[in-house]
């Protein structure tokens, strides 16, 4: 043999020599071993003092170290993020034009029941003049009472005031008065001009309310109970009783606390599904470790040990992770229905193993004889699951590394639950197998082990005996396979699997599914449909932040005119809103070099003008823009969006606000957000910034820059670390089954397997994104484990044939591979019915790993 061959049978000899002893040990002190196992556990279990959760969307799927995360923190260091956002789309109950008097009377009432209500927190009332951002302009013509807060709405045309707009007796015209025909269409829902321009119809608008961010963070959660309680007691409330109480109208809305209400929601109601799927692996593990009617043969007893097997690695995975520092998020649930799908397969092994190696009745074995037969059955099985567990960990492993902090602590979670699935597997459950062996030895109950039976012990098998399972491919499966017929029908229907994965995989895209994760029927669908139906053009909001007064000073001029650079770029990349209306460009230089042009500076300080029209000074023209733009001054509208040094002698930075036109595209009759627009429109923004050399210092902030960021780091995570795994699984397969040629052939049949997952992720309409890239790994581990169990028995059956070899192989392990494929699978079809975004994907690419799993290693391989 070649050096690999002697390599790998040396590290297989060594494994199998490590388990015999392992198996020694387990077999003649099973009641010692199991008790270790849980004072390990326990003693993992002080690492819960470290215990560190994390819910905040920031610090879960943000990359680190990104261009995006700089110009965030940048971006807060002047403009702190400081208000909650609580808006509603109006529309008629019939018709289709909301802009009638009794409309907008009705509206106006449901906004003085949102204006008056009040909410009692801890024993205290809250109004929304309480909690609101305060903000001067926000009415036509009055500054007390609402109008002091930040509540945008054509409604303010009337001060928010019902006596007013029922006053009015041209109120489209008092409407026109909100500003251009752009300014209208920006804040109307699919609205209608005559030929000269007047409004005539609309078919909604909106009416948001703008709360002080009072956030604390409790426990790696947000916490803002009394927003939150405002909220719930006032603005849902409202907006929920529309139908009774405001029957004119409908209303879509959306809260800030709504997406976590829902998506938490989701996760929450699911987790009964998780404890359903456990059930159901139990009494599957129930009817197949034994017989199934409980008695002599049955072991529902191992059912529930190898599920305490699962809880018993859980909860020192949980443990452990936690003394290491790492945090448990929202996806980290998922955890313990991974651990049961890979502990239940090691599970199957283990016991197929014990029972093959039984060679005489149990009655007439000895607990020596017992313990040799786990040590020999822990020798024979224990190299397989090591193979598998390796490359599972392996697998996981990898993906620590991503940038993507959830990825990251959620993969280290599940490599180190992996480890101690491997450990408890050949210790507590082979212990606990032991003892089931001695109780059936012993014609002892189940339930009352201690009891023994009356009626005697049935030995007329004395020895093992294949069941119908392991008869079927020895007798149907593996010759129907392995003939030259079935070979080639095999080859055929695998390469047609194999292009038709490959034109999947090559059409896999990264989209933004953040919507997905709302669960189906919730009111945020009805709000982001309605959103999209009156305001198909409404793209994502980008601010142009200008630092440094000086800079900003000399170059004034330049600044104000901004909007000339900005024309003409809506069509290509960067897709930047052409700057038409207020909604789509508010630039303060610009406001306030026509407010000097016009009114001068009386108002605002009576500083000297120079001859270019601008405060001749600095110094004149900061103190001057800062009255301008303050709450109370002329250009309240533009108080947000400037920042002063502490002493206000310096403007440190200006935002221009503006935006991308709609990036959309069809996707399966679909209109969705288009991620590749987004990542080019953002990348091309920063280059057209940078381009500007004599403009002061600048940079672009989006909020959904981070996500669009997330969505670059996705797509080349996903494919890499699928890379890697796979190069390191073909390592570790190349040095366990001590045969190059075994080795590429397991490794291509994986890869294989790989491919078409992936093809059938794209027919299914599941997109790259966070949750299928912590899937895709599970799938490389899991595929793994399918094939690699069949490889690693192919390689100990000896003689020259190898059809009778891979026979052999396939009765041998072949019931025990199904039986844990079929296992993980029942549980997954449980969570098939799931509403929750994440457990629907988990259970999607299960199905598909489980399936194409189990065909690649028990049909392909062989």
């Amino acid at each position: 043999p070649g050096c690999v061959e002697s390599f790998g049978d040396t590290i297989d000899q060594s494994i199998a020599g490590f388990f015999k002893r392992i198996g020694s040990f387990v077999g003649s002190r099973p009641r010692l071993t199991i008790f270790l196992a849980i004072l390990l556990t326990i003693f993992c279990g002080g690492g819960f003092v470290r215990w560190e959760t994390e819910n905040r969307g920031e610090k879960l799927w943000v990359p680190q170290d990104t261009t995006a995360e700089q110009e965030t923190e940048d971006y807060q260091s002047y403009f702190a993020s400081t208000s909650r956002f609580n808006t509603m789309l109006i529309s008629p109950a019939s018709g289709d034009n909301i802009l009638t008097k009794g409309n907008l009377e009705e509206a106006m009432k449901m906004h003085l029941a949102i204006e008056t209500g009040v909410a009692n927190v801890d024993g205290i009332d809250y109004a929304l003049a309480d909690l609101c951002t305060k903000s001067g302009g926000t009415c036509a013509s009055k500054f007390d009472g609402v109008c002091q807060c930040l509540v945008s709405s054509i409604l303010r045309q009337w001060n928010y005031d019902l006596a007013t707009l029922q006053s009015d007796d041209n109120f489209l015209e008092t409407l026109a008065g909100y500003g251009s025909m752009d300014d209208l269409k920006a804040v109307l829902g699919q609205p209608t001009f005559d030929p000269n321009d007047a409004l005539v119809s609309a078919e909604a608008f909106t009416l948001s309310y703008f709360l002080v961010d009072r956030e604390v963070v409790v426990a790696g959660t947000p916490d803002d109970p009394i927003n939150e309680g405002w909220e719930e007691d006032v603005f849902l409330a409202v907006v929920e009783s529309v139908p009774e109480t405001y029957p004119a109208l409908v209303v879509n809305y959306f809260a800030a606390r709504s997406f976590e209400d829902e998506f938490g929601g989701a996760i929450s109601g699911d987790l009964g599904l998780v404890q359903i799927s456990y059930v159901v692996v139990f009494l599957f593990l129930a009817a197949t470790l034994g017989k199934i009617r409980p008695g002599p043969g049955s072991r529902w007893t191992m059912s529930l040990g190898a599920l305490f097997m699962v809880v018993l690695s859980t909860a020192a995975c949980f443990g452990l992770s936690s003394a290491f520092g790492l945090f448990f998020g929202p996806v980290h649930s998922i955890l313990p229905f991974i651990l049961l799908g890979i502990g239940v397969d090691d599970a199957f092994v283990i016991v197929n193993a014990f029972n093959r190696e039984r060679k005489g009745p149990r009655t007439g074995e000895t607990n020596e004889q017992l313990a040799k037969r786990s040590a020999l059955s822990l020798a024979r099985a224990g190299a397989s699951i090591t193979v598998t567990s390796a490359t599972d960990l392996v697998a996981f492993g990898i993906s620590s590394s991503s940038r993507l902090p959830a990825l990251s602590s959620f993969c280290a979670y599940a490599a180190i639950g992996i480890f101690f699935l491997w450990l408890f597997s050949a210790t507590f459950f082979t212990g606990a197998l032991v003892l089931d062996e001695r109780r059936q030895r012993d014609n002892r109950r189940e339930c009352l082990c201690c009891v023994t039976r009356g009626k005697p012990l049935d030995e007329s098998q004395e020895t093992y005996q294949e069941d119908i399972i392991s008869k079927y491919f020895r007798n149907y499966h593996g010759p129907a396979v392995l003939s030259s017929v079935g070979k080639i029908v095999v080859l055929v229907i695998f390469g047609a699997l194999l292009a038709f994965g490959i034109y999947g995989a090559m059409n896999l895209s990264v989209e933004d599914s953040e919507r997905n994760f709302i669960p189906a029927g919730s009111y945020l669908n009805d709000y982001f449909d309605a959103s999209d139906a009156f305001f198909p053009d409404q793209g994502i909001d980008m601010t142009i932040v200008f630092q440094g007064s000086t800079d900003i000073y000399n170059a004034r001029t330049a600044l104000s005119e901004l909007d000339t650079r900005l024309t003409g770029l809506s069509t290509a990349p960067p897709y930047i809103s052409e700057p038409v209306s207020e909604e789509a460009y508010r630039n303060v230089m610009d406001g306030f070099a026509e407010y000097l042009s016009f009114t001068g500076t009386a108002e605002i300080g009576g500083v000297s003008l120079g001859g270019d029209g601008w405060p001749a000074t600095e110094a004149d023209f900061v103190s001057s823009l800062k009255l301008y733009a303050a709450n109370s001054g002329p250009g309240s509208k533009y108080a947000r969006d400037v920042s002063f040094s502490e002493d206000g002698t310096k403007l440190e930075a200006f935002k221009v606000q503006t935006e991308y036109v709609r990036l959309t595209k069809v996707n399966r009759g679909t209109v969705i957000d288009d991620a590749d627009k987004q990542i080019d429109a953002m990348d091309t923004t920063r280059d057209l910034i940078a381009s500007w050399t004599d403009l002061p210092q600048a940079f672009p902030y989006s909020d959904k820059f981070i996500s669009i960021e997330g969505f670059k780091i996705i797509r080349r995570e996903f494919f890499q670390n699928v890379a890697l795994a796979l190069l390191a699984v073909g390592v570790i397969v190349l040095f366990t089954v001590a045969s190059p040629g075994a080795a590429m052939i397991i490794t291509l049949v994986v890869l294989s397997c790989i491919i078409d997952i992936l093809g059938f992720m794209y027919a299914l309409g599941v997109v790259i994104d966070s949750v299928s890239v912590i899937n895709l790994v599970l799938a490389v581990g899991l595929s793994v484990d399918y094939s690699a169990h069949v490889g690693h028995c192919f390689m100990t059956k000896g003689g020259d044939d190898k059809n009778r070899r891979a026979l052999e192989s396939l009765a041998d392990i072949g019931a025990a591979v199904l039986s844990g494929a079929l296992s993980t699978f029942l549980a997954v079809a449980i969570l098939l019915f799931s509403s929750s975004y994440v457990f629907e994907v988990l259970s999607t690419q299960f199905a598909l790993t489980v399936g194409f799993g189990i065909i690649h290693g028990l049909v392909l391989l062989p």
